[in-house]
């Protein structure tokens, strides 16, 4: 009787561990389950160059969607377009045990435009599955193959690519053909195998047990405590063009020859440029009224369409429609200035990413195009897609890059401007005066610059009820009411607004027996501190550097006098400076502020240290003074 309730037992359990998947949740190594919303079971992706216009890529995923945090990963995304096919599409949805719900079939997946917003028109389409599944936790598995007739990047390699995400096993095969060459980077330790497989020399990278990263804020990004590597060709076919991208020279080189002939402007343009540059003394002057016409005449459209994506349309063409995306327009820009007489130069750069690799040539780091136009005793630069900002100003996500000029004798390296803290300010004005019952009329003159220009320049652009409504979110003053606002740009030529409130508000003052208190930063205040981590992971930096000053005049109600102010208070570390005073005159009191912080990388080990300067910060801005009743 034993052996037979033992033989049943052994029967059940054989059974049982059959019924258990290998996406089984509890397989999970618990190491990888702490932080995590996601884990990737197994992931493979294999590119495999046939010749230096072709090749096909294979890849497959498994991964594990633990909580609704990873809601973003329950899909499956493939772009194409008319110089690639995506084809052997399958997929899998699988419950928390591993046992298989539903296995989609081809006609699951869709298939639409993937033309970007902005765009007039793209080429680009994509195939996607939404597995539309919420009983968390489970697991998805998909693969797809995808054929290449045009060859323009390889792809890269990044298994963890977001916080939260834990990694069991990812690996990339990269096959090339022993006849060509190829480069590449690497995160820092990681282990590169290769070995020679018939007339190809295989690549092959790995990682295992990679622990899931909890958010940081401020993160630089998680490039330099996670496995990668990022590839790029020496040689490619792409659309009827073949290019040599071993380094920036070569890689300009091929730009400049797309480009050729696409200056030509039509009579009637070439005539408007003579007429409008007339009278200008210098070469300044004519860039500046060239610019102005450009954008008065234009607007950004985006068009991509095979080597369209770098060959900009010909300026004749732009001059014909009045539209362009980002080459197109710096393209016509260069014509306008050509027919001027002024020489100037496309640019190749990465809009709000890195700036580029000086020993590592590839189109992938670039994503956007400007205009260089280099001058005796100077240079300007100019952004041809907007139409209102000024001339020279190009924006804080294009500034400080290193950046590729495109001339007749090939790539050059450059640097884009340097927008310091001190160029990247707010200055303000504020006067507060208290009637009788302790309510304020209170007035805001404020200007900013550059990059807080840029983020401010938005408010000239919406309607008055979105503009109030943005000024209330604001401005941290209690129960105030709006009189009235406005915004102007007193001079385009300069990356400054001015922006002009006027409000009443009854709450300014805390009554505390026969005492007012008053928190004297009223308008600008640091409203909380920074959380502090302990064994931070990931380097942090701000957005920009940036410098803010602050005036605030107080008259003093009639009937008090001051009792008590907080002495000066100066703050100062690698990571900015912060001064708060105030100090009675007559019978006003005046609030001076300032606040600069420094726009660099810092190491994880300094972000406590941060904490402890904006803590500081925070504090500093909360005091108060005191105004007492007279006798």
């Amino acid at each position: 009787m034993r052996i037979v309730i033992l033989f049943v037992i052994g029967l059940f359990l054989i059974k049982e561990t059959k019924s258990q998947g290998i996406y089984d949740v509890n397989k999970i190594p618990p190491d990888l389950l702490k932080d995590a919303s996601l884990v990737i079971r197994y992931e493979n992706q294999t590119y495999d160059i046939k010749n230096p216009g072709n090749a096909v890529y294979d890849y497959k995923i498994a991964v594990t969607l633990l909580n609704k945090s990873a809601e973003g990963a329950s899909n499956m995304y493939e772009f194409y377009d008319k110089f690639s096919n995506v084809y052997n599409l399958k997929a899998t949805l699988y419950d928390s045990k591993g046992s298989k719900v539903k296995e989609y079939k081809s006609s699951d997946f869709k298939d639409r435009s993937a033309v970007s917003s902005g765009s007039l028109y793209e080429d680009s389409r994509v195939k996607f599955l939404d597995f539309l599944y919420n009983n968390y936790p489970y697991t998805i598995e998909y693969s797809y193959s995808t054929e290449y007739s045009g060859i323009r990047f390889y792809p890269s390699w990044k298994p963890v690519s977001s916080w939260g995400a834990a990694v069991e096993k990812s690996e990339y095969t990269f096959r090339i053909p022993e006849t060509m060459t190829f480069k590449y980077l690497k995160s820092t330790g990681l282990k590169t195998d290769s070995l020679k497989v018939k007339d190809k020399i295989q690549y092959k990278w790995s990682c295992e047990n990679v622990k899931a990263l909890e958010y940081e804020p401020m993160s630089a990004g998680i490039a330099d405590v996670s496995p990668w590597v990022t590839l790029a060709p020496n040689q490619f076919e792409y659309d009827n063009s073949k290019a040599n991208i071993e380094n920036w020279d070569n890689l300009g080189a091929w730009l400049s020859g797309l480009n050729n002939g696409a200056q030509a402007l039509p009579e009637s343009v070439k005539l408007k440029v003579q007429n409008l540059i007339k009278g200008a003394a210098t070469p300044k002057d004519k860039i500046k009224l060239l610019y102005n016409y450009l954008q008065s005449n234009t607007r950004y459209v985006g068009v991509q369409l095979g080597i369209g994506g770098y060959k900009p349309i010909a300026a004749e063409k732009v001059a014909a429609v009045n539209y362009g995306d980002c080459k197109a327009l710096s393209n016509y820009m260069k014509a306008l200035l050509q027919e001027a007489g002024i020489k100037s130069n496309l640019v190749v750069i990465g809009n709000d990413m890195p700036s580029l690799n000086k020993k590592f040539a590839s189109l992938s780091q670039a994503n956007h195009m400007i205009l260089c136009v280099p001058l005796e005793k100077d240079t300007t630069w100019l952004e041809c897609t907007s139409q209102f900002v000024p001339m020279g100003y190009i924006g804080n996500d294009n500034s400080d890059r290193t950046v590729l000029l495109v001339t007749e004798a090939g790539g050059k390296l450059a640097q884009t401007p340097y927008y310091s803290p001190a160029n990247n300010y707010q200055k303000r004005i504020t006067k507060v005066n208290f009637d009788e019952e302790g309510s304020a009329n209170i007035s805001l003159e404020t200007q900013y610059g550059f990059a807080q220009y840029e983020e401010n320049l938005r408010m000239t652009l919406i309607e008055p009820t979105e503009q109030r409504k943005s000024l209330m979110n604001s401005l941290s003053i209690p129960n105030m009411q709006i009189s009235s606002f406005s915004f102007n740009q007193p001079n385009k030529e300069a990356a400054v607004l001015n922006e002009k409130v006027d409000l009443k508000a009854s709450q300014i003052l805390t009554k505390g027996g026969d005492k007012l208190f008053l928190t004297l930063n009223m308008t600008n205040r640091q409203e909380s501190a920074v959380t502090p981590i302990e064994n931070r992971k990931t380097y942090f930096n701000v957005k920009y550097g940036y410098s803010d000053e602050d005036e605030i005049i107080y008259n003093i109600p009639k009937g008090y006098k001051v009792e008590f102010m907080p002495k000066d208070v100066v703050i100062e570390s690698e990571f900015g400076k912060y001064t708060a005073k105030v100090v009675q005159k007559d019978n006003s009191l005046i609030y001076s502020r300032t606040k600069t912080i420094n726009n660099k990388k810092y190491p994880p080990e300094k972000y406590n240290d941060y904490v402890a300067f904006s803590k500081k910060i925070y504090q500093a801005d909360k005091q108060k003074g005191i105004l007492a009743k007279i006798e």
